[in-house]
């Protein structure tokens, strides 16, 4: 690429970087803001999710041909309420996931959902005239006569034949009356075998239509509308229990937003500064960089349809303390070349070649576990995952593309190409981890023995004293008021006494005037509600009291944990191939694998001793940790592959001492930056992000301690025997020439 282009391009890149992030804060004309632009989740928006789960005994083919049905039926219900960006999915097989967003009376919107609606139209004897998959349509309209609101029905070609010969019936005076309160010439509209309305004939109809009244005064608005929404949904092909749900008002979503967003300009702005600190000029080509990434998630995003939840925006810091890695491996490349006396031009050529393979290796294999964890993973922790998968491939993107754009151009620039503006002294030596003689593997048994401490202590702690799991693990429920003032938990014990719930109460908020309820019981939506309503008579609270309300049936639990050593499981084994066919050799993959479970069992470990909840976004956190894991040994194990190429005369432990020394420098940046990124996050946001955000960053600790002390010593350890067969093969051959 000659210079001219170069500049043509660094100089579009840059309206773009700033036109784009214009457009983003304030948006112009048609174009949206982001804010505007993004779909967020119930835990911004407020709303209401419900997880149901089919009772049938169906599998295959026809199981799926059910609940296609049934999604289709709640789809009718949640659009007849008039809810705008409503989601009705399949999750797993036989469940379905509801989201409604601004509802805030979840008991009724969960209710309605949910209704069997076997809608059917009976005479007074009890036979059948017709059911409900026959009314072609159901509205409101005012009704003049009575007053009030009517329900006009419609039916289809069969259901019309079938009411006709109903009313004849009715009005023939044949009928002889079996059910309590009916007259013969009625016709009572059942629905769950509760009677709706039970309307007297006047006369046959035969047009394929009928309006249902209630007499004097007529439906109120709500309860018309409600009664033909249900007989529009249809009915249901199977019954739906309740397994989980979970109300959230948009308050607490809305602050917590405004918090993430500020938290996450705090941690790019530290890795901005921590970037210029060590690599001057570069530092500010890879800010730049980071924030067209930046734009190109988000937009990613609202082009996808993707909807951005907290643990989503956590993600998205997340990844931005990840994607600099790739700038620091290509970085510091550039620096080795500079180093071994190469000009500025052809370390940068050297530098992009050989941190090419690194990049694409450690991202993909993250990207491994990033794919497991979408697959596996809740509709949530999906969402955590897609920003994930986005952000690890737009910063290959920016990293080898753009990056590259820039330092091209200032390797043509005389003045700006000085080693002292990159950081490097004028003599162009820059002072490495590389110039010290580390001797970190002679010292691998007392690594091995810290790393075997902390797991059999934590472990054992965890076996003897359990571990903290949420709700959503062991099943239960959870509601969140504001009091208004602070309350004692004695007084919230006596008035709940009467549920018989054994509460854990909790108290949060600057003043400690929230409370959070939690109980075992995976209580119904009718209990939920009685015990909300006896809060309310209480303690003087409105309905805006109700904050936050999650449930979650028991078998939901097995299944997190059964996923989560699946997750673990089907990650490792896609990595471990993906590292035997890259490196050609099983002890790198098994050395690589070594080192993953040991975080996981270290995670396990801290888990345990500090107490950290075990819940729903623990998956997500562990596998985020794998992937960063692997991807701090894939960078280590390249270079140590590439030293064994061309030191082959070199005994393996200096080859390896030599590669973690050469590596260390940006093993340090990188893991300082994914940490700094998540602190403002830890420290401002809600304590829901800060149990995700506080594993994340110990992970990513422990990650980087064991690719240095853990991984490469375990390859050493499968690998010395050739060094030690080569060393022999050479003695005899010089023993040999002596002779």
């Amino acid at each position: 690429m000659n210079l001219k282009v170069r500049r043509i391009l660094s100089l579009l890149i840059l309206v773009i970087v700033v036109f784009g992030w214009y457009v983003s804060v304030f948006g112009i004309g048609q174009y949206k803001s982001i804010k505007d632009a993004l779909k967020f989740g119930l835990d911004i928006n407020g709303g209401v999710y419900v997880v149901m789960e089919a009772q049938t005994d169906l599998k295959g083919k026809e199981l799926r041909g059910v609940m296609e049905q049934t999604k289709e039926v709640l789809n009718n219900r949640v659009n007849a309420m008039g809810i705008s960006e409503s989601t009705v999915v399949i999750e797993g097989k036989n469940r379905l996931r509801v989201e409604m967003p601004g509802v805030k009376d979840a008991e009724a919107a969960i209710d309605q959902i949910g209704k069997t609606a076997q809608l059917r139209f009976i005479l007074a004897d009890g036979s059948e005239v017709l059911t409900g998959n026959m009314v072609k349509d159901a509205s409101i309209s005012p009704d003049s006569q009575n007053g009030g609101y009517k329900i006009n029905l419609k039916f289809d070609r069969k259901g019309s034949k079938l009411f006709e010969e109903g009313t004849a019936k009715a009005i023939s005076n044949t009928v002889k009356p079996t059910i309590k309160g009916m007259e013969a010439n009625q016709i009572a509209i059942v629905l769950d075998d509760k009677v709706v309305t039970n309307p007297r004939v006047q006369q046959v109809i035969s047009n394929g239509s009928c309006e249902i009244t209630s007499g004097a005064g007529g439906y109120d608005k709500d309860e018309a509308s409600t009664t033909a929404a249900l007989i529009r949904g249809g009915a249901l092909p199977v019954t739906l229990k309740e397994i989980s749900s979970s109300v959230q008002t948009a308050t607490i979503g809305e602050d917590a937003l405004a918090k993430s967003v500020v938290a996450g300009l705090i941690g790019i702005g530290l890795v901005f500064l921590i970037m210029i600190v060590f690599y001057r000029l570069l530092g500010v080509v890879a800010s730049i960089s980071l924030l067209l990434y930046v734009l190109l998630v988000l937009w990613s995003m609202s082009a996808m349809g993707g909807v951005l939840t907290l643990p989503g925006i956590a993600g998205i810091i997340l990844s931005i303390g990840m994607a600099v890695d790739a700038n620091v491996i290509i970085f510091s490349r550039i620096k080795e070349e500079i180093h071994a006396g190469k000009t500025f031009r052809v370390a940068i050529d050297q530098g992009f070649k050989h941190a090419l393979t690194t990049v694409l290796d450690a991202q993909i294999t993250t990207l491994i576990a990033t794919v497991v964890l979408y697959e596996i993973g809740s509709t949530v922790v999906k969402g955590f995952a897609l920003t994930l998968m986005i952000g690890i491939i737009i910063s290959i993107f920016t990293a080898v593309i753009i990056t590259q754009i820039f330092v091209g151009l200032l390797a043509n620039s005389k003045r700006l190409s000085l080693t002292a503006m990159l950081g490097i002294p004028k003599d162009g030596h820059a002072k490495t981890f590389a110039d010290v003689k580390l001797k970190l593997l002679e010292k691998r048994k007392i690594f091995y023995a810290i790393s075997a401490s902390v797991i059999i202590i934590g472990l054992g702690y965890g076996i003897i004293h359990g571990y903290n799991y949420g709700i959503d693990f062991t099943g239960g429920t959870m509601l969140e008021f504001d009091m208004g003032k602070k309350t004692s938990s004695q007084d919230i014990e006596k008035a709940l006494d009467k549920y018989d719930l054994n509460p854990q109460i909790v108290f949060s908020g600057e003043n400690e005037d929230r409370v959070v309820i939690k109980t075992i019981k995976a209580l119904e939506n009718k209990e939920r509600g009685k015990i909300i309503d006896t809060m309310k008579d209480e303690f003087n609270l409105k309905d805006e009291s109700v904050l936050a309300s999650e449930q979650f049936g028991p078998t939901i639990g097995k299944e997190l944990k059964t996923n989560a050593v699946k997750s673990i499981a089907f990650a490792a084994i896609g990595m471990l191939i993906y590292i035997i066919f890259r490196f050609k050799s099983w002890k790198y993959g098994v050395s690589s694998i070594a080192g993953v479970l040991h975080d996981v069992m270290v995670m396990l470990a801290f888990y345990a001793i500090f107490g950290v909840t075990i819940n729903n976004p623990f998956i997500a956190g562990i596998l985020t940790v794998v992937g960063y894991s692997i991807n701090d040994t894939i960078v280590i194990f390249d270079r140590i592959r590439e030293n064994r190429h061309f030191f082959r005369k070199k005994p393996l432990i200096d080859v390896l001492n030599y590669s973690i020394a050469q590596t260390l420098d940006r093993s340090i940046v990188t893991s300082l930056t994914t940490i700094v990124c998540m602190i403002p996050l830890f420290i401002m946001v809600s304590a829901s992000i800060r149990e995700f955000v506080l594993p994340l960053m110990i992970g990513v600790i422990v990650g980087t301690y064991s690719s240095i002390f853990l991984c490469s010593p375990l390859l050493y350890e499968f690998s010395k025997d050739e060094d030690k067969s080569t060393y022999e093969t050479k003695h005899k051959k010089t023993k040999k020439e002596k002779k």
